[in-house]
């Protein structure tokens, strides 16, 4: 059985398909910018899911502010580990930046144990106490995303799209209702590799239409 196994010819022709739907299914669909279209068609490449051509909400002029925060040397802290295993660190590398996921750190642990709390609020409060620009990605655990809201936590950026049906469309809402830079997900979808995809998206866009 002959099939395509080159990576990057498999990917080039998941987005060729994706166009091709998108342009068949909705032909009256336009996306805001390059950009936009260049997240979303990302996101959709790794969910195989086209609602998100409606449901993911972004704030004005969040995806340039993003890309320009990544690019200035901050540091991204994820809800998982499984959305940091899934951002390209090379890439970020080379744009000045690092990611970071607390949720195994002892002092979270404790943290959590001692207040009664989710580990996920206990690194954002963590996350919160370190120096420099910060960058928050929350793919899993809507607590996280309360938690930031709650202690007005300061960040270059926000992409907030934890899965579920216990608190996680609310939370988003309540980025989206927020004054932060920043991407959400209407509704209960979202995932740790929705949050990953968003970030990588920023990371490979290079400018071009």
């Amino acid at each position: 059985m002959k099939y395509i196994q080159s990576p990057q010819t498999i990917e080039n022709e998941s987005f060729h398909i994706i166009g091709d739907i998108i342009a068949r299914e909705r032909p009256d669909y336009r996306f805001a910018s390059p950009l936009h279209e260049a997240v979303i068609k990302r996101v959709i490449h790794t969910t195989a899911d086209f609602d998100w051509l409606d449901i993911l909400w972004f704030s004005d002029h969040g995806l340039p502010r993003l890309q320009a925060a990544l690019r200035s040397g901050c540091t991204l802290y994820t809800d998982t580990t499984m959305a940091l295993s899934g951002i390209n660190k090379q890439r970020l590398a080379d744009w000045g930046s690092e990611c970071r996921c607390f949720i195994r750190d002892p002092r979270v642990v404790a943290a959590a144990r001692n207040q009664g709390i989710t580990r996920s609020m206990a690194a954002v409060d963590l996350a919160l106490t370190m120096p420099g620009k910060k960058v928050f990605v929350f793919g899993n655990a809507p607590t996280a995303l309360f938690r930031l809201l709650e202690q007005q936590g300061e960040a270059e950026g926000v992409i907030g799209v934890p899965v579920g049906f216990v608190g996680a469309a609310e939370s988003k809402q309540a980025l989206i209702d927020s004054n932060h830079t920043g991407v959400a997900a209407r509704g209960r979808k979202g995932g740790s590799n929705v949050a990953a995809a968003i970030v990588n998206a920023l990371l490979y866009f290079s400018g071009e239409a």
